[in-house]
């Protein structure tokens, strides 16, 4: 059994997702971001950086794997799946789920900061990093016109990346003309293991218009910058 410490973010999905697609028992225990739960000190002992996710593997001695890409490798390899076993298409995995946790994740999380939650709107910051983002988009799309999937099958890669890519709207970013980016987004919708692994903790409202939902959501973020 994996007891997963999570909440409803691109990061938490990652794992949520991979248990999904790969069939293994969980339990799920919600972490409260807006009311810091993820700094109490029962939560810090098991992650001592104070994000989510983090796992404990309780038919591995309790063994606790936090950072969301080191528990997708840990989970691949713990089953054997959703990793190439070969040496080159293994390679070739790690490098685009670390072009994710480098590059689409970083930037696209430092869009939200600038266009939806920081009180003033700097557009020179703002610029930087939607522009980013496109750029990166645009490296995924010409890959994606070569391959069907990020590495030589599908992996933790695209598990990796399609929680924060599919996110675009909120970050302001447009995907106009990335036709394989999109075919890409698509074929990630279509498997239920991901669909059902986005409504991990809770499913969230849509972020593509503004509701009450999304203007408590973004208060919420807010709060949480200042802390």
């Amino acid at each position: 059994m994996i007891e997963l410490y999570t909440a409803a973010t691109p990061n938490g999905h990652k794992v949520s997702i991979a248990l999904e697609e790969l069939g293994l028992p969980y339990n799920v225990h919600a972490i409260d971001l807006m009311q810091g739960q993820q700094k109490k000190p029962e939560y810090v002992k098991l992650n001592p950086n104070g994000r989510i996710p983090t796992i404990v593997d309780t038919d591995n001695g309790d063994f606790t794997v936090f950072e969301s890409g080191a528990i997708l490798i840990y989970l691949a390899e713990k089953t054997g799946k959703l990793l190439p076993q070969d040496a080159k298409g293994r390679s070739r995995a790690l490098q685009w789920l670390m072009f994710q946790m480098g590059g689409v994740g970083p930037m696209m999380g430092q869009a939200n900061v600038f266009f939806r939650y920081f009180p003033e709107k700097i557009q020179p910051a703002i610029d930087r990093y939607q522009n980013e983002c496109r750029r990166l988009f645009e490296v995924l799309d010409r890959h994606l016109g070569e391959s069907e999937w990020l590495a030589d099958e599908y992996s933790i890669a695209d598990i990796a990346t399609w929680p924060w890519v599919r996110t675009y709207k909120w970050s302001g970013v447009k995907i106009d003309g990335l036709v394989n980016l999109k075919r890409w987004l698509d074929a990630m919708y279509a498997r239920p293991a991901c669909v059902k692994g986005i409504e991990v903790p809770v499913k969230l409202p849509s972020l593509d218009e503004e509701t009450d939902a999304t203007r408590a959501f973004v208060k919420g973020a807010q709060t949480m910058l200042q802390k």
